[in-house]
């Protein structure tokens, strides 16, 4: 098979993959290692202010671990190495017993190994310093994580939106957009914090920690000896006395508990603060659950109090006000109180305050204002032109690499389905701006002159629609974009059209969208099951399987768009990492890689139809509900073309008894 390499993302949208709205398979997982009600309680006790002294027994059980393994495994890093070379195909000889021993035995006498320092580019071309821990210690890490994350969830303030599971960066513009257009907050202040995650002091945090009710003294060491693990460069180590290497699973987690005391302080200046005679209508909840104010800030406005709203996306911050003499005196503020309290220095050049009405403000990849529409004003909002930029760059770099000369079709045809991924995602991300099809048709000129000056032959490019298309990328694109006049056509081969998006509002944040609470975890599958599969097949489409034919590959995309993207079992709705392609005829039997022969699965189903252990396929049956004779028929006769005895529900029941 043609490799097909994962297109180089800019910053914003790789921290918009890795911490999508929703994340399924977490929560699948969860269910299936039985640690559901163990997250939930300790969300449930964290909320109540429950102190926790002893989470080192759930961090080392044998689910957490089991679970912790599974998450990282189907992650894209599991085949990076850290300093001892392994990855996570050298865990995969271990057994599962020996594998969670070995753990286990490494949490409760932590030392971790130095991490590997690699460096990525950054959008504005600097590089960005990177910390790979070896396997095991991200396997430490994420089981630590999935234990501390529920209780910290209970305690992180509601505006803050990065590496938090289910918000995204359109949550976070969204509430921008409200309290300048909606709420009249046109004064924004920026306080840009230099180094954060290299400057993050050790001390601070580990207090933070206990601050907020983890007081188990096995688990802050263990946190304090992963924050002082060696960095390994150039074959010299140093021990760092500050900072959270960026590139471990924990580290995302301990910057916004680092964060989320400035959260709160900026709240408790006016969201937060207490009327001075308070009385029952001052609060009442909204239908979503939600706490309204508007009485109690009727009466705070007629104090002297500075009204003011932050909104936080990891270390990127806005605070809006309603005034420059309150933003002035806040910025100020802000800057002292992040020096006394966190040791964190700012950048005097790159902190500033904007007024909405007469510029621009840029936060997370775009830029926005405020413009007067009648007597109202309203929010306009573009690209950056560090994005725009980067862009231009990337797509004219992957135009022309699907435009020269090429050993085969298939080889062209690869080089296409790249340029159209990274237009597909460009517009996926910033259509949250409302001015985005002027910044796209920015883009337009030079990657058509690209295009028509590349091509061997002006007769390669077509405006008509070939009488069949190359496979199912092209009619996923096509389905998307092909009521465009700009589609062209490269030997046949669709080129999706880079000026043609169309502004989408982003979507505030659903408080009920939980996975650490039964009602949650329902409005999640829910929303799963209504979602588009567009999104997971454009992952698949890029999925570096150099184990399978060219055929194999295409006819299972065209599977998983024939299934619409469900499980063709349990018709469970699938996320990238979920996505099992099986053979129904294996090749050891004469099996081909027709698109007859092949399903696509849930993983965990795979596991259910290649299983003869009785607990296993129980578990999983309960699990994806597939007690139905019409699914358990299905089952069994997957199940006879392996070669494995039929399931007898009756009989595993009486089994297992």
């Amino acid at each position: 098979m043609t490799k097909r390499n994962k297109s180089c993302e800019s910053e914003v949208m790789l921290t918009m993959q890795r911490k999508e709205l929703l994340k399924k398979s977490a929560i699948r997982y969860a269910e299936y290692y039985g640690m559901v009600e163990v997250q939930d309680a300790l969300y449930a006790d964290s909320a109540s202010e429950k102190i926790f002294t002893n989470l080192i027994s759930i961090i080392g059980s044998d689910a957490n671990i089991k679970m912790a393994y599974r998450n990282l495994k189907s992650n894209k890093g599991s085949s990076t190495p850290g300093v001892d070379g392994k990855t996570f195909k050298d865990l995969a000889e271990m057994s599962e017993e020996a594998l969670v021993q070995c753990v286990r035995d490494k949490i409760l006498n932590y030392q971790p190994k130095a991490v590997r320092r690699v460096y990525i580019p950054k959008p504005n071309g600097k590089m960005r310093p990177l910390g790979i821990p070896t396997v095991l210690d991200r396997i430490v890490q994420q089981s630590v994580l999935q234990v501390m994350e529920p209780i910290c969830e209970a305690k992180f303030y509601r505006h803050s939106y990065g590496f938090r599971p289910n918000r995204s960066t359109k949550n976070a513009v969204a509430v921008c957009y409200k309290l300048a257009q909606v709420d009249g907050f046109h004064y924004v202040v920026d306080v840009d914090i230099k180094g954060f995650f290299d400057n993050v002091d050790h001390g601070k945090l580990l207090k933070q920690i206990w601050t907020m009710g983890i007081r188990d003294k096995r688990l802050i060491s263990l946190i304090g000896k992963m924050l002082k693990a060696p960095i390994e460069e150039n074959g010299v180590r140093t021990v760092p006395d500050k900072g959270t290497p960026q590139g471990g699973v924990l580290s995302p987690l301990l910057a916004n508990i680092v964060l989320n005391e400035l959260d709160w302080w900026i709240a408790s200046q006016w969201e937060e603060m207490p009327a001075k005679h308070p009385l029952k209508s001052d609060i009442y909840m909204n239908k979503n659950g939600t706490p309204n104010k508007g009485n109690l800030y009727k009466k705070l406005r007629q104090s002297r109090l500075k009204e003011c709203h932050i909104v936080r996306y990891a270390d990127d911050f806005k605070i809006f006000c309603r005034s420059y003499s309150d933003a002035s005196k806040l910025k100020h503020a802000v800057e002292q109180w992040l020096m006394d309290r966190l040791k964190l220095e700012t950048s005097p050049d790159k902190s500033r305050i904007t007024n909405l009405t007469k510029g621009y403000s840029d936060f997370l990849g775009i830029k926005f204002k405020l413009y007067k529409k009648g007597k109202k004003w309203s929010i306009k909002s573009h690209m950056t032109d560090k994005a725009i930029n980067s862009q231009r760059v990337k797509l004219k770099n992957a135009m022309a690499q699907a435009c020269k000369s090429h050993e085969s079709e298939q080889s062209q045809h690869d080089d296409l389905i790249r340029y159209n991924q990274a237009v597909v995602g460009m517009h996926q991300y910033y259509n949250m701006a409302t001015m985005i099809n002027s910044d796209v048709h920015r883009l337009f000129p030079s990657i058509d002159i690209t295009m028509k000056t590349r091509l061997n032959s002006r007769a390669d490019l077509s405006k008509e629609k070939p009488p069949t298309l190359k496979g199912a990328m092209d009619e996923y694109f096509y389905q998307k974009y092909g009521e465009s006049k700009q589609v062209r056509y490269i030997n046949g081969m669709i080129v999706v059209p880079v000026a043609y998006c169309r502004t989408q509002n982003p979507m505030f944040y659903r408080v009920d969208t939980n996975r650490y609470t039964p009602q949650g975890r329902e409005r999640i599958h829910r929303m799963l099951a209504k979602s588009e599969y567009g999104e997971t097949l454009l992952k698949l489409s890029r999925d570096n399987d150099t184990n399978h034919s060219i055929e194999f590959c295409d006819n299972r995309l065209s599977r998983f768009v024939a299934s619409k993207g469900k499980c063709e079992l349990s018709k469970v709705s699938l996320a990238f990492e979920d996505v099992e392609c099986i053979y129904l005829n294996p090749p050891s039997q004469g099996g081909t890689d027709e698109y007859a022969n092949l399903r696509i699965v849930h993983k965990d189903i795979k596991s259910l139809i290649y299983s003869n252990d009785v607990k296993i396929i129980k578990s999983l049956i309960d699990l994806f509900d597939c007690r139905g004779p019409a699914k358990i028929a299905k089952l069994n006769k997957w199940r006879a073309k392996a070669g494995l005895e039929a399931i007898n529900l009756i009989t595993i029941n009486q089994t297992l008894k």
